[in-house]
């Protein structure tokens, strides 16, 4: 163990942590002069007026994590007569309460993203905006970019619908809530006169995996590590795997169906901001197709990658490394913006089709840029110099934004992993390859749930292979753990 490390207790992973954020630039904090515009703005009340339609009559709801402030999207599902649905997704309005060339814009631009940590996260906007005047919280009119879609009894889509308007959300629920209601006989909101609207979700999000599975689209089931804070227990932080619930891939089909509205009415007016993948590397397909058979899972040979992971079960004792190594098989995204000229690949081909960002603006600064540009061409306008200019340099800051998160979500993950190991050295787990790294092995060890690289000497186990490893030191501060292979 580090020198140190037991003094403080809990503080010394926050250390750790706010450490990261300084190495990483990840910004803390809001200047006063951005507090203060964000402060001024948040006064700002919406009305329905000629620009802004008064959809206040629908009944809808915002389904996050438990404790969620910063709502970026409601919605309502109607089921039609015909099998048919109505959405009526509300996204929040980023653009009324941030002026462009501001001092709050500014500052957006030098975060991108809202970074979370398990202590504490650094928003895009000041809370005051992100958590507050901005957030479609339960029970205040609240502005906001509507879409409105008509989708046949299949899934599909038919027809799309994007205005500005003035909304209040019914209801803020949690994932868990939804499924309660929706598998536990309608009786946990019964008479509330939004649930049928949760009903209609499921018979919705079931539709259109459909459609995803027939065009051959892969959404890896959202099983990931994270890091909890615990408030009643002496550790402070754990680590574990979550599964998702059925309600979060119902309503990531949502937000999937306004992605891809959105890209393709950017691609017919020839300007916007696209999200792109290329296709897997066969290569890296087949390197999958061996893990899987090695971790014990049966992939037939005439079953394509994508089919493969529709069938995956999540229950699996080994589908965390499994789902691990298939994110190496599709490569990485990109942002691609366009004006006149279209993107010489314009697909998301994890997805099977067109694809765009613009469902969480309180957190993501490209989503707002989008939004505002969806709006405009709606109303059959165009967008200005200094709009297209905004859209050409979003790619660059986006991306720059995302590899400073993806780093301190790693970075985190390590110091938790090293925190829950601290007093563990010497011992012995049991470990799944995962992969060869730089001459050593990365491993999944199963309890507690920790990925580490290890050092094999002479030894190179294949990836799926069950090995024992030992803990030689552990340094909080580094985030680092130091394991052998037994």
């Amino acid at each position: 163990m580090a020198s140190g490390e037991r003094t403080g207790g809990q503080d010394v992973v926050e250390r750790a942590l706010d450490a990261a954020r300084t190495e990483l630039g990840i910004r803390c904090g809001f200047p006063p002069e951005v507090q203060a515009e964000a402060e001024a703005a948040s006064r700002r009340v919406a009305t329905a007026d000629g620009e802004r339609e008064d959809r206040r009559d629908l009944p809808l709801v915002t389904i996050d994590p438990p404790g969620s402030r910063d709502l970026d999207q409601a919605l309502h599902i109607e089921a039609l007569p015909d099998g048919g649905f109505r959405l009526f997704y509300a996204i929040a309005d980023v653009g009324f309460f941030v002026d462009r060339g501001g001092a709050l814009e500014a500052e957006a631009w030098r975060r991108g993203l809202t970074v979370y940590g398990p202590d504490r996260k650094e928003p895009l906007y000041p809370p005051v905006l992100s958590q507050g005047a901005a957030s479609l919280l339960p029970d205040q009119d609240r502005p906001a970019i509507l879409f409105e879609f008509g989708l046949d009894a299949a899934g599909e889509l038919r027809s799309t619908a994007v205005r500005r308007a003035l909304v209040r959300s019914r209801a803020q629920l949690t994932y868990a809530q939804v499924v309660e209601h929706v598998c536990g006989g309608e009786r946990l909101f019964a008479g509330r006169g939004w649930a049928d609207g949760l009903m209609a979700m499921r018979r919705f999000g079931e539709a259109r995996e459909k459609v995803e599975a027939a065009r051959g689209g892969v959404s890896i089931p959202l099983v990931s590590q994270h890091v909890t804070q615990l408030t009643t227990r002496p550790l402070g932080y754990a680590l574990g795997f979550e599964a998702p619930q059925p309600s979060e891939e119902w309503n990531e089909q949502v937000s999937l169906l306004t992605g891809h509205a959105a890209a393709l009415l950017m691609l017919k007016e020839r300007v916007g901001l696209v999200r792109v993948m290329g296709p897997p590397d066969p290569e890296a397909v087949e390197s999958f197709r061996r893990a899987a058979g090695a971790l014990g899972f049966r992939w037939p040979a005439a079953t394509s990658y994508a089919e493969f992971i529709r069938t995956v079960d999540i229950t699996h004792p080994r589908v965390t490394p499994l789902l691990w190594q298939a994110k190496r098989v599709n490569r990485g995204a990109d942002y691609v913006a366009f004006d006149g000229e279209l993107p010489a690949d314009p697909l998301h081909h994890a997805l099977a089709m067109p694809y765009a960002h613009a469902t969480a603006p309180l957190r993501r600064l490209c989503d707002r840029y989008v939004l505002d540009l969806l709006v405009q061409l709606s109303a059959g306008g165009r967008p200005s110099a200094a709009e297209t200019d905004a859209l050409r340099r979003l790619p660059e800051t986006m991306d720059e934004a995302e590899r400073r998160e993806s780093r301190f979500e790693r970075r985190a993950i390590d110091v938790a992993e090293a925190w829950v190991l601290r007093e563990r050295v010497g011992e012995r787990f049991a470990a799944t390859v995962l992969g060869r790294r730089e001459g050593d092995v990365e491993v999944q060890i199963e309890n507690p749930p920790v990925r580490s690289i290890v050092e094999t000497g002479d030894r190179k186990p294949a990836p799926g292979d069950a090995v024992q490893v030992k803990l030689d030191r552990v340094s909080v501060d580094e985030g680092r753990v130091y394991f052998t292979l037994a």
